[in-house]
């Protein structure tokens, strides 16, 4: 057995690997071999940021499971894999905690006018400016996943009303007050002040957020997109704001990536651009082997893994508790 690996692991994450399947050849790749290695892995662990050749892979034969290191899975959910019968896992949830932080980050600093504030003391200037609350302000939430959750975790204490939609509404949180189906979408934008984006990017909410999205939030509402940047139509975006429908947007994801130069976002004083590091943290590559270990010992014993992916929906399935 041949496992490859492309994310940043040091010794001591190879090691504890190893210890798992002391039998298996393990590889750690870095993103410039992991294009050649992968042709001859059996497992492959990683998230693989340079040009891949999935069909060819696909034709070798050999890859039998692929473990995301990320939880969106766009880089390697091609139609030729979706086509395979190779297993795909994610690591939805993995990093939640730290998107979840980033998340309340941005949302944090637009409502308590951070950006006005960072330049008035770039210009020495001890004026009082306008703020906004999020306490008692009604949050929705795209996507209740691993993500999702932890957003509405986090986010509760803020005494805010929480609603949310996803694929699978199942296993309402207490501290959620609606949880829909994604059929009514257009229901809760026309109710929230603040809309968090937490769904994987697959075709069908690929431009989800549209002119017509937007439209549905009250005057003055706030978008936070720490999922990913396509989910939004980025010119819709542009117009909502410079029409001041929205108030402010916080984005850690743009369509683009890195996000062009050029681009009017950022000409905006209300919005503020991180560079997709809502997942960063020192203990990332940590926590990501630990769930690997975990999720390999399932695979050589032969038991069901954790965050199974279902590749034609593009994500994990969530099953209801009371009917595991």
């Amino acid at each position: 057995m041949r496992i490859v690996l492309c994310y940043p692991v040091e010794k001591r994450h190879y090691d504890q690997i190893a210890a798992v399947a002391p039998q298996a050849e393990l590889i750690d790749a870095g993103q410039h071999r992991i294009a050649e290695e992968i042709m001859a892995a059996d497992i492959f662990c990683g998230h693989a940021k340079v040009p891949m050749d999935w069909p060819a892979v696909v034709r070798a034969g050999r890859l039998r499971w692929i473990q995301s290191s990320a939880a969106g899975l766009d880089h390697c959910l091609v139609p030729s894999v979706v086509e395979s019968d190779i297993t795909v896992t994610s690591a939805s949830g993995v990093l939640a905690d730290q998107v979840a932080e980033h998340a309340m980050a941005l949302i944090c600093g637009i409502t308590r006018s951070l950006p006005v504030f960072f330049r008035a003391q770039q210009a020495r200037e001890f004026v009082r400016r306008p703020t906004r609350d999020l306490h008692h302000a009604t949050v929705g939430i795209v996507g209740l996943g691993g993500v999702g959750r932890r957003i509405a975790e986090v986010v509760s204490p803020f005494k805010t009303r929480i609603l949310a939609v996803d694929v699978f509404p199942v296993d309402k949180p207490s501290h959620v007050e609606e949880l829909w189906p994604v059929e009514r979408l257009d229901e809760m934008l026309r109710q929230v002040e603040v809309l968090f984006l937490a769904a994987p990017l697959t075709p069908w909410s690929r431009g989800m957020i549209d002119a017509a999205k937007l439209a549905l939030l009250p005057p003055g509402a706030i978008l936070i997109n720490v999922a990913r940047g396509p989910l939004v139509v980025e010119a819709d975006l542009v117009a909502a704001l410079r029409a001041g429908h929205l108030a402010a947007a916080g984005l850690d994801v743009t369509e683009e990536e890195p996000l062009p130069t050029v681009s009017p976002l950022w000409d905006f004083e209300n919005v503020i651009i991180t560079p997709h590091v809502g997942g960063q943290s020192r203990l990332r590559i940590d926590q990501m082997t630990d769930f690997f270990c975990a999720n390999l010992a399932r695979y050589l014993a032969g038991q069901p893994l954790a965050n199974l992916v279902d590749k034609r929906l593009g994500f994990p399935i969530r099953v209801a508790k009371t009917a595991r």
